[in-house]
């Protein structure tokens, strides 16, 4: 079984034509969608739907296709499969019966989106959709406040406003971050700012509220500068005090976790009662 993304038509590859051509069934989280690419490059394989409201239901008679020999294909109408997308009952099914997932890279907007967007990229968190209630929403946000790495979030065009106040209110409008719209499609939008001045922007293009969105918020990285210091006290401490003390001086000092300052002073060869 293979999982193959979708999205604008000339992003797919060779590879994943030359299997959704060969393939005896594709999965499809929309097959009107589907059937769109498959015209358009001219294959004729038959579908079948496979979304959140039947995928459970489908798994076992996808499972018997694949116990006959069959190939089967999966893919999502713009992205790809299981990324905030339908197909994990069925990528677990399959794999627990032992039969061979063969992932297809392709269109993802996350990635898509944190290699054009200037923010750092050597660590990043992606979390979907934002809760849609404001309370959970400002909630999980709360929860990501001190997160080093850039936030990607996926949002709809009628919540943008919403989700970047309350990024605003809960991590501060001075933020860094990135609103990225239509990824690889023909109205694709970058806007660029922090916090706080992205949404008049937004406000005063309309068509900045449509579409699907990928908001990417840089992390607080004065966490890193936090770790740094912190290894730096607990080894001048660690040299007159013993570790258990020196630690939790340490993080007394700079604030940063006793445990995590106590485990780096054990790897370092510190004796627990040194």
């Amino acid at each position: 079984m293979v999982a193959t993304p979708m999205g604008n038509l000339a992003d797919i590859s060779q590879r994943a034509l030359d299997t959704l051509g060969r393939v005896g069934l594709i999965a499809a989280e929309d097959t009107r969608h589907t059937a769109v690419l498959l015209a358009h490059y001219g294959l004729r394989t038959p579908l079948t739907a496979c979304h959140e409201h039947n995928e459970t239901r489908l798994v076992p008679r996808l499972l018997e296709r694949l116990a006959a020999g069959e190939d089967l294909a999966l893919v999502s109408d713009a992205g790809t499969p299981l990324i905030s997308d339908p197909g994990y009952p069925l990528v677990a099914a399959a794999r627990s019966a032992g039969f061979r997932v063969v992932p297809i890279p392709g269109a993802n907007a996350a990635i898509c989106a944190l290699s054009a967007a200037g923010l750092p990229s050597d660590r990043f968190l992606f979390l979907g959709f934002p809760p849609r209630t404001p309370g959970k929403r400002r909630e999980q946000f709360a929860a990501l406040a001190r997160e080093p790495g850039t936030l990607v979030f996926y949002e709809a065009g009628n919540r943008v406003l919403e989700t970047l106040a309350d990024l605003a209110q809960v991590l501060g409008g001075e933020r860094r971050a990135v609103v990225a719209r239509e990824l690889t499609k023909r109205f694709e939008t970058f806007l660029a700012g922090t916090l706080a001045d992205l949404p008049p922007r937004i406000v005063g293009d309309a068509d900045q509220q449509k579409g699907e969105f990928v908001l990417l918020v840089a992390g607080d990285r004065n966490q890193d500068a936090v770790a740094a210091e912190g290894e730096r006290v607990l080894r001048i401490l660690a040299r007159a005090l013993p570790l258990k003390q020196a630690a939790a001086l340490a993080a007394e000092i700079t604030g940063e976790k006793k445990n995590r300052l106590y485990a780096l002073g054990l790897k370092a060869g510190a004796r627990p009662e040194s």
